[in-house]
Protein backbone atom coordinates (compact mmCIF):
# COMPACT_ATOMS: atom_id res chain seq x y z
CA UNK A 1 0.00 0.00 0.00
CA UNK A 2 1.25 3.47 -0.90
CA UNK A 3 2.45 5.17 2.33
CA UNK A 4 1.63 8.62 0.93
CA UNK A 5 -2.00 7.64 0.52
CA UNK A 6 -2.07 6.23 4.04
CA UNK A 7 -0.55 9.43 5.41
CA UNK A 8 -3.04 11.61 3.53
CA UNK A 9 -5.93 9.44 4.73
CA UNK A 10 -4.72 9.65 8.34
CA UNK A 11 -4.28 13.41 8.09
CA UNK A 12 -7.77 13.81 6.61
CA UNK A 13 -9.19 11.66 9.42
CA UNK A 14 -7.48 13.82 12.07
CA UNK A 15 -8.78 17.02 10.45
CA UNK A 16 -12.31 15.61 10.26
CA UNK A 17 -12.22 14.51 13.92
CA UNK A 18 -10.89 17.93 14.94
CA UNK A 19 -13.64 19.74 13.03
CA UNK A 20 -16.31 17.50 14.54
CA UNK A 21 -14.88 18.07 18.02
CA UNK A 22 -15.00 21.85 17.60
CA UNK A 23 -18.56 21.63 16.30
CA UNK A 24 -19.63 19.84 19.48
CA UNK A 25 -17.66 22.33 21.58
CA UNK A 26 -19.08 25.35 19.75
CA UNK A 27 -22.17 25.89 21.96
CA UNK A 28 -20.10 25.76 25.16
CA UNK A 29 -17.41 27.99 23.65
CA UNK A 30 -20.03 30.46 22.46
CA UNK A 31 -21.58 30.58 25.93
CA UNK A 32 -18.15 30.97 27.57
CA UNK A 33 -17.11 33.76 25.24
CA UNK A 34 -20.45 35.56 25.30
CA UNK A 35 -21.21 35.33 29.00
CA UNK A 36 -17.73 35.15 30.60
CA UNK A 37 -14.93 36.55 28.44
CA UNK A 38 -16.86 39.45 26.88
CA UNK A 39 -18.36 40.66 30.21
CA UNK A 40 -14.90 40.42 31.81
CA UNK A 41 -13.49 42.57 29.02
CA UNK A 42 -16.32 45.09 29.36
CA UNK A 43 -15.79 45.15 33.12
CA UNK A 44 -12.09 45.92 32.65
CA UNK A 45 -12.72 48.66 30.08
CA UNK A 46 -15.54 50.41 31.98
CA UNK A 47 -13.51 50.39 35.21
CA UNK A 48 -11.54 53.28 33.67
CA UNK A 49 -14.71 55.33 33.10
CA UNK A 50 -17.07 57.33 35.24
CA UNK A 51 -19.87 55.01 34.16
CA UNK A 52 -23.24 55.93 35.64
CA UNK A 53 -26.83 56.18 34.42
CA UNK A 54 -26.13 59.67 33.03
CA UNK A 55 -22.40 59.77 32.32
CA UNK A 56 -19.72 57.78 30.51
CA UNK A 57 -16.47 59.72 30.80
CA UNK A 58 -12.93 58.36 30.71
CA UNK A 59 -11.20 59.02 34.05
CA UNK A 60 -8.21 56.65 33.90
CA UNK A 61 -7.21 55.12 37.23
CA UNK A 62 -9.40 57.43 39.33
CA UNK A 63 -11.76 54.60 40.30
CA UNK A 64 -8.83 52.50 41.54
CA UNK A 65 -7.38 55.43 43.49
CA UNK A 66 -10.82 56.13 44.95
CA UNK A 67 -11.00 52.58 46.35
CA UNK A 68 -8.12 53.14 48.72
CA UNK A 69 -9.57 56.46 49.85
CA UNK A 70 -12.97 54.89 50.57
CA UNK A 71 -13.26 53.94 54.25
CA UNK A 72 -16.20 51.63 53.59
CA UNK A 73 -14.24 49.74 50.94
CA UNK A 74 -11.25 49.39 53.27
CA UNK A 75 -13.56 48.08 55.98
CA UNK A 76 -15.08 45.64 53.48
CA UNK A 77 -11.57 44.54 52.45
CA UNK A 78 -10.59 43.81 56.05
CA UNK A 79 -13.86 41.95 56.72
CA UNK A 80 -13.43 39.88 53.57
CA UNK A 81 -9.91 38.83 54.53
CA UNK A 82 -11.12 37.94 58.03
CA UNK A 83 -13.83 35.73 56.54
CA UNK A 84 -11.34 34.04 54.20
CA UNK A 85 -8.63 33.72 56.84
CA UNK A 86 -10.98 32.02 59.30
CA UNK A 87 -13.29 29.99 57.08
CA UNK A 88 -10.76 28.44 54.66
CA UNK A 89 -8.48 26.76 57.25
CA UNK A 90 -11.50 25.79 59.38
CA UNK A 91 -13.28 24.16 56.42
CA UNK A 92 -10.18 22.24 55.28
CA UNK A 93 -9.21 20.99 58.76
CA UNK A 94 -12.75 20.06 59.81
CA UNK A 95 -13.57 18.39 56.48
CA UNK A 96 -10.39 16.33 56.58
CA UNK A 97 -11.06 15.28 60.18
CA UNK A 98 -14.65 14.25 59.42
CA UNK A 99 -13.63 12.51 56.20
CA UNK A 100 -10.92 10.55 58.04
CA UNK A 101 -13.48 9.52 60.66
CA UNK A 102 -16.10 8.40 58.14
CA UNK A 103 -14.34 6.78 55.18
CA UNK A 104 -13.62 3.47 56.99
CA UNK A 105 -17.22 3.01 58.12
CA UNK A 106 -19.65 0.59 56.49
CA UNK A 107 -21.15 1.67 53.20
CA UNK A 108 -24.62 2.48 54.57
CA UNK A 109 -23.28 4.48 57.53
CA UNK A 110 -20.80 6.31 55.29
CA UNK A 111 -23.56 7.23 52.84
CA UNK A 112 -25.77 8.42 55.69
CA UNK A 113 -23.14 10.83 57.00
CA UNK A 114 -22.30 12.07 53.52
CA UNK A 115 -25.97 12.84 52.96
CA UNK A 116 -26.26 14.69 56.29
CA UNK A 117 -23.20 16.87 55.70
CA UNK A 118 -24.05 17.53 52.05
CA UNK A 119 -27.66 18.49 52.73
CA UNK A 120 -26.95 22.22 53.34
CA UNK A 121 -25.20 22.38 49.96
CA UNK A 122 -28.24 21.27 47.98
CA UNK A 123 -30.68 23.20 50.15
CA UNK A 124 -31.56 26.65 48.84
CA UNK A 125 -29.58 29.55 50.28
CA UNK A 126 -32.75 31.41 51.18
CA UNK A 127 -34.16 28.44 53.11
CA UNK A 128 -30.91 27.94 55.03
CA UNK A 129 -30.69 31.65 55.79
CA UNK A 130 -34.26 31.79 57.11
CA UNK A 131 -33.48 28.99 59.58
CA UNK A 132 -30.28 30.67 60.77
CA UNK A 133 -32.02 34.04 61.04
CA UNK A 134 -34.59 32.47 63.36
CA UNK A 135 -31.85 30.82 65.43
CA UNK A 136 -30.07 34.17 65.85
CA UNK A 137 -33.28 36.10 66.60
CA UNK A 138 -32.96 38.22 69.73
CA UNK A 139 -36.36 37.33 71.18
CA UNK A 140 -37.40 33.94 69.78
CA UNK A 141 -34.05 32.55 68.64
CA UNK A 142 -32.74 29.16 69.71
CA UNK A 143 -29.29 30.41 70.74
CA UNK A 144 -30.57 32.98 73.22
CA UNK A 145 -33.08 30.49 74.60
CA UNK A 146 -30.44 27.81 75.21
CA UNK A 147 -27.77 30.16 76.56
CA UNK A 148 -30.21 31.89 78.90
CA UNK A 149 -31.50 28.54 80.12
CA UNK A 150 -27.96 27.34 80.78
CA UNK A 151 -27.10 30.53 82.62
CA UNK A 152 -24.25 31.39 80.26
CA UNK A 153 -25.68 34.82 79.43
CA UNK A 154 -27.77 37.16 81.56
CA UNK A 155 -29.62 39.02 78.82
CA UNK A 156 -30.65 38.41 75.24
CA UNK A 157 -28.07 39.15 72.57
CA UNK A 158 -28.92 40.76 69.25
CA UNK A 159 -26.50 38.51 67.36
CA UNK A 160 -26.91 39.99 63.89
CA UNK A 161 -27.42 43.54 65.12
CA UNK A 162 -24.36 43.76 67.35
CA UNK A 163 -21.01 44.73 65.83
CA UNK A 164 -19.21 42.35 68.19
CA UNK A 165 -21.02 39.23 66.98
CA UNK A 166 -22.41 39.90 63.50
CA UNK A 167 -19.33 38.96 61.46
CA UNK A 168 -18.73 35.84 63.54
CA UNK A 169 -22.32 34.76 62.86
CA UNK A 170 -21.77 35.17 59.12
CA UNK A 171 -18.57 33.11 59.29
CA UNK A 172 -20.37 30.36 61.24
CA UNK A 173 -23.16 30.14 58.67
CA UNK A 174 -20.67 30.19 55.78
CA UNK A 175 -18.71 27.41 57.46
CA UNK A 176 -21.75 25.13 57.82
CA UNK A 177 -22.73 25.63 54.17
CA UNK A 178 -19.16 25.11 52.88
CA UNK A 179 -18.12 21.81 54.47
CA UNK A 180 -20.47 19.48 52.57
CA UNK A 181 -18.57 19.18 49.31
CA UNK A 182 -15.06 19.01 50.89
CA UNK A 183 -16.17 16.21 53.22
CA UNK A 184 -17.53 14.16 50.31
CA UNK A 185 -14.34 14.79 48.32
CA UNK A 186 -12.08 13.82 51.22
CA UNK A 187 -14.02 10.61 51.85
CA UNK A 188 -13.51 9.65 48.21
CA UNK A 189 -9.84 10.69 48.23
CA UNK A 190 -9.04 8.82 51.44
CA UNK A 191 -10.77 5.72 50.11
CA UNK A 192 -8.49 5.78 47.07
CA UNK A 193 -5.22 5.84 49.02
CA UNK A 194 -3.13 2.76 48.21
CA UNK A 195 -3.79 0.37 51.12
CA UNK A 196 -0.68 -1.70 50.34
CA UNK A 197 1.49 1.32 51.16
CA UNK A 198 -0.39 1.86 54.42
CA UNK A 199 0.01 -1.80 55.37
CA UNK A 200 3.73 -1.75 54.51
CA UNK A 201 4.24 1.35 56.65
CA UNK A 202 2.42 -0.33 59.54
CA UNK A 203 4.59 -3.43 59.24
CA UNK A 204 7.73 -1.23 59.22
CA UNK A 205 6.63 0.29 62.54
CA UNK A 206 5.58 3.72 61.32
CA UNK A 207 3.31 5.68 63.64
CA UNK A 208 -0.12 6.89 62.52
CA UNK A 209 1.21 10.43 62.21
CA UNK A 210 4.15 9.31 60.07
CA UNK A 211 1.87 7.19 57.91
CA UNK A 212 -0.50 10.10 57.39
CA UNK A 213 2.26 12.62 56.66
CA UNK A 214 4.32 10.41 54.35
CA UNK A 215 1.62 8.46 52.52
CA UNK A 216 -1.91 9.75 53.03
CA UNK A 217 -1.23 13.48 52.83
CA UNK A 218 0.67 13.41 49.49
CA UNK A 219 -2.07 11.16 48.07
CA UNK A 220 -4.87 13.60 48.94
CA UNK A 221 -2.89 16.75 48.05
CA UNK A 222 -4.76 17.33 44.74
CA UNK A 223 -8.07 17.16 46.61
CA UNK A 224 -6.75 19.52 49.29
CA UNK A 225 -5.63 22.01 46.64
CA UNK A 226 -9.07 21.92 45.01
CA UNK A 227 -10.79 22.40 48.39
CA UNK A 228 -8.48 25.29 49.27
CA UNK A 229 -9.06 27.14 46.00
CA UNK A 230 -12.83 26.58 45.83
CA UNK A 231 -13.38 27.47 49.49
CA UNK A 232 -11.26 30.59 49.13
CA UNK A 233 -13.17 31.75 46.05
CA UNK A 234 -16.54 31.10 47.73
CA UNK A 235 -15.43 33.00 50.83
CA UNK A 236 -14.25 35.99 48.78
CA UNK A 237 -17.58 35.96 46.94
CA UNK A 238 -19.68 35.90 50.10
CA UNK A 239 -22.74 37.93 49.12
CA UNK A 240 -26.03 36.09 49.56
CA UNK A 241 -25.69 35.71 53.34
CA UNK A 242 -24.87 39.40 53.73
CA UNK A 243 -27.76 40.45 51.50
CA UNK A 244 -30.31 38.28 53.27
CA UNK A 245 -29.17 38.77 56.88
CA UNK A 246 -27.45 42.11 57.53
CA UNK A 247 -27.12 44.16 54.31
CA UNK A 248 -23.58 44.97 55.39
CA UNK A 249 -24.55 46.26 58.85
CA UNK A 250 -24.49 47.05 61.62
CA UNK A 251 -22.20 50.00 60.92
CA UNK A 252 -20.51 48.09 58.07
CA UNK A 253 -19.45 45.35 60.49
CA UNK A 254 -20.37 42.67 57.92
CA UNK A 255 -19.59 44.64 54.79
CA UNK A 256 -17.68 42.58 52.21
CA UNK A 257 -16.13 43.50 48.88
CA UNK A 258 -18.70 41.46 46.96
CA UNK A 259 -21.65 43.09 48.69
CA UNK A 260 -20.12 46.55 48.33
CA UNK A 261 -19.69 45.94 44.60
CA UNK A 262 -23.39 45.10 44.40
CA UNK A 263 -24.29 48.17 46.48
CA UNK A 264 -22.27 50.59 44.34
CA UNK A 265 -23.26 49.12 40.98
CA UNK A 266 -26.93 48.24 41.47
CA UNK A 267 -28.04 50.52 44.29
CA UNK A 268 -26.08 53.70 43.49
CA UNK A 269 -25.70 52.87 39.76
CA UNK A 270 -21.98 53.69 39.85
CA UNK A 271 -21.01 50.92 37.45
CA UNK A 272 -17.47 52.12 36.76
CA UNK A 273 -16.52 52.12 40.44
CA UNK A 274 -18.21 48.76 40.98
CA UNK A 275 -16.34 47.26 38.02
CA UNK A 276 -13.03 48.59 39.34
CA UNK A 277 -13.63 46.83 42.65
CA UNK A 278 -14.57 43.68 40.73
CA UNK A 279 -11.27 43.76 38.82
CA UNK A 280 -9.37 44.32 42.06
CA UNK A 281 -11.13 41.35 43.67
CA UNK A 282 -10.40 39.14 40.65
CA UNK A 283 -6.70 40.04 40.85
CA UNK A 284 -6.57 39.19 44.56
CA UNK A 285 -8.23 35.80 43.97
CA UNK A 286 -5.90 35.03 41.03
CA UNK A 287 -2.77 35.90 43.06
CA UNK A 288 -3.82 33.89 46.11
CA UNK A 289 -4.82 30.92 43.93
CA UNK A 290 -1.42 31.00 42.21
CA UNK A 291 0.31 31.11 45.61
CA UNK A 292 -1.71 28.11 46.79
CA UNK A 293 -0.77 26.14 43.67
CA UNK A 294 2.89 27.05 44.16
CA UNK A 295 2.97 26.22 47.88
CA UNK A 296 1.12 22.91 47.58
CA UNK A 297 3.25 21.78 44.64
CA UNK A 298 6.55 22.76 46.29
CA UNK A 299 5.44 21.32 49.63
CA UNK A 300 4.85 17.77 48.41
CA UNK A 301 6.50 15.19 50.58
CA UNK A 302 8.84 12.81 48.72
Amino acid sequence: MDMKKVHKRSKALVIRETVVSYIFLAPALFFFLGFVIVPMGMCLVTSFFNYTMTDFTFIGFDNYIRMFQDEVFLKALVNTFIIVGVSVPAVVIFSLWVGASIYKMKAFTRSFYRCIFYLPVVTGTVAVTVVWKWMFNKYTGLFNHVLLGAGIIDERINWLGDERFALACIILILFTTSIGQPIVLYIAALGNVDTSLLEAAEVDGATKLQTFWRITWPSIMPTTLYVLVITMINSFQCYALIQLLTSGGPNNATQTIMYYIYYQAFRLYDYGYGNAMGIFLAIIIAILSAIQFKVTNSGKVD
